[in-house]
């Protein structure tokens, strides 16, 4: 990462003694509204990383749609590999990474459904491709050719040609609750800031803890 050596070091905003912030939602946001700012693309990427039946890892990026007290939410095909994984074992972890702020958050914990209400309701607001895609992908399973994907897409177009696109029944999201939240900045000669807050289940009090980089 960055140092003292790169000419725009002094230009990134500095945390400062971050493990002074009691409540990690608040500083998650603090940060996320300074990537919002800063970052050229897609600012609320997050890597998601689940546990196939085998015992092995998966990890891809995805898009978070929201963070409150009760947890990062995402969106997915259930039929996808994610989202099997996390049905089956419903602990997962996320990563964020700033590069043009040279941090990174790492969050871990059980993961819960969102309601039928709040995927209805997100759903809705993506844009009217977007949710044809979501019909016409068999997220994850092997594709004969572009060709067919096309094709799915025309149909799916054709069906909801007028009207208002309901949501899949096999299109969902999920909700990560946190239990450990841990900030990382970038400084000079690799002497990094690290302070990670734990907590025994959600709605626990957070424990806060300053960690040697």
């Amino acid at each position: 990462m960055g140092g003292p050596l790169d000419p725009d070091y002094d230009k990134v905003p500095q945390a400062g003694d971050f493990a002074t912030e009691a409540d990690p939602l608040a500083l998650f946001h603090a940060w996320l509204a300074e990537a919002e700012a800063r970052e050229p693309n897609d600012p609320n990427a997050m890597a998601l990383a689940t546990v196939d039946e085998t015992g092995l890892p998966n990890v891809r990026m995805v898009l978070l749609k929201g963070a409150d007290e009760a947890g990062f939410v995402f969106y997915t095909n259930l039929e996808s590999a994610k989202g099997r994984e996390l049905t089956a074992n419903p602990k997962a972890a996320l990563c964020f990474h700033w590069k043009s702020l040279r941090r990174q958050v790492r969050v871990r914990g059980p993961v819960l459904p969102v309601t039928p209400e709040e995927a209805d309701a997100y759903f809705a607001s993506r844009p009217r491709q977007s949710r044809i895609g979501a019909w016409a992908s068999k997220q994850s399973r092997p594709l004969e050719s572009r060709l067919a994907l096309e094709k799915a897409v025309a149909t799916y177009a054709a069906k909801f040609h007028i009207g208002a696109i309901p949501r899949p029944a096999f299109w969902s999201g999920f909700r990560l609750q946190p239990l450990e939240i841990e900030f990382w900045h970038d400084r000079p000669y690799r002497l990094h800031d690290r302070v990670v807050f734990r907590r025994a289940r959600a709605g626990a009090p957070w424990t806060r803890t300053r960690l040697y980089p």
